[in-house]
């Protein structure tokens, strides 16, 4: 592949206006560093959507979508935006979206490469649609299944996995499409029929995962908690309702701007997701296209994966939000924190504590949780001290950071 490039590198004025399908968009702070590192501006980044709008409105277009906002730049949180703003422009479409809390709300809509430089405007980096369609928003049409490394596993053993996820879907009816994630793990697309419910949708992935798990066990887990996961974790409830995973060419919040990008699976046993970055896909897509542009035309059923899913008799269930669970495993909590980097801080400290514990402790030990809060993402960091001796193993002490994501809440 070719060396990444500037888009953009004059002086610019605090905003500028696009026309873009007809539509006028502005772009305010054009020249906003977004990743300092790779030297992308926001107006680069806007760009860089138009440059691959066909593929990544394959992705998004006509899906409602979370806004998450990164106003302050990649290095800060981002924070997720249910809401469209009231001030859009009258051509933007919203969907009307109701949770199980009972509350609502009118998410924005992209169907057109206007929409994508609107979006991008506010902030946001990667899009991150739901799996329906604004014009049926219980049915949807598409399964998503989200590779999830435990730390320590290599790339090789992720894109196996991937083959066998594939395997799967294929023995079951469905046309499995590739993509890297723009970070750790990997993705595999399946569009389905809009024909049944979200927990059917997610007892179709629970089912994928599971027999990858059967297939290959020494690669592979389906199994809930964390704690008792080794290998990929074949992540289902990312088809749950209300949750969205970064669609295809959207651009990753990582310094070197990495690219979620359709592949073949010629490719797939090669890859190297660090070859995937802002201008590497822009000569990508200019050179060959669209991978996923038959995507559309793939749709098939869940009936297979549903009839395997009763073969396989019910699963491990998920936690319920009431009482408390025993954990299997001797767990230790450290941190709750606003920001990730609060909670590797908060690790270290800890570390300083016990560096006899730390020498017994293997990568997959350190369990590392994104934990969802009212508008973005909070951190929770646990050990797991399964491989320390018993009599050295520390107790349960007060927590390095105890950050409470909802605090001040005032509940309905």
């Amino acid at each position: 592949m070719r060396a990444a490039r500037f888009l953009y590198r004059e002086p610019m004025a605090s905003s500028r206006v696009l026309e873009v399908a007809g539509r006028e968009v502005t772009i305010t702070h054009p020249d906003k560093p977004i990743f300092r590192s790779a030297g992308y501006t926001k107006l680069d980044l806007v760009n860089y959507y138009l440059a691959v709008a066909d593929g990544a409105l394959r992705g998004v277009s006509g899906r409602p979508m979370i806004l998450k906002r990164f106003v302050k730049g990649i290095e800060q949180e981002a924070f997720f935006q249910k809401r469209a703003p009231g001030n859009r422009p009258d051509w933007l479409e919203v969907a009307e979206l109701k949770y199980a809390s009972g509350t609502s709300a009118e998410e924005v809509v992209v169907r057109d490469p206007a929409g994508l430089a609107w979006v991008i405007n506010l902030g946001c980096v990667d899009l991150n649609p739901h799996p329906v369609h604004a014009e049926d928003l219980d049915r949807p049409d598409e399964l998503r299944i989200d590779l999830d490394p435990v730390p320590g596993v290599s790339w090789s053993q992720i894109v196996e996995v991937a083959e066998v996820a594939r395997g799967v879907l294929t023995d079951h009816g469905l046309t499995a499409w590739p993509k890297t994630s723009g970070s750790r793990g990997f993705h595999i697309y399946a569009r389905v029929r809009p024909e049944w419910t979200y927990a059917q949708l997610r007892l179709a992935a629970e089912t994928v995962a599971r027999e990858c798990e059967n297939r290959a066990p020494e690669l592979a887990t389906s199994k809930w908690w964390k704690e008792d996961r080794e290998g990929v974790f074949v992540d289902f409830n990312q088809n749950a309702k209300d949750r969205t995973v970064a669609s295809a060419y959207s651009v990753r919040a990582v310094p070197d701007a990495r690219v979620s990008t359709p592949l073949t699976w010629d490719e797939v046993p090669g890859c190297d997701p660090a070859e995937f970055t802002v201008g590497t896909v822009l000569d990508r897509y200019a050179d060959i296209g669209d991978p996923w542009a038959g995507i559309g035309d793939s749709a098939g059923s869940l009936d297979g994966l549903l009839a395997l899913a009763k073969e396989l008799g019910p699963a491990e269930k998920p936690p319920k939000g009431t009482g408390r669970r025993q954990p299997t495993m001797p767990l230790v909590e450290i941190a709750r924190s606003k920001t990730r980097d609060e909670a590797m801080d908060a690790l270290d400290t800890w570390y300083a504590r016990h560096p006899a514990v730390k020498a017994h402790l293997q990568p997959a030990d350190v369990l590392v949780d994104g934990m969802r809060g009212r508008s973005s993402i909070w951190y929770r960091i646990r050990v797991n001290l399964q491989h320390v001796p018993e009599g050295e193993r520390p107790e349960q002490e007060d927590l390095i950071i105890d950050y409470n994501p909802w605090a001040g809440m005032q509940l309905p």
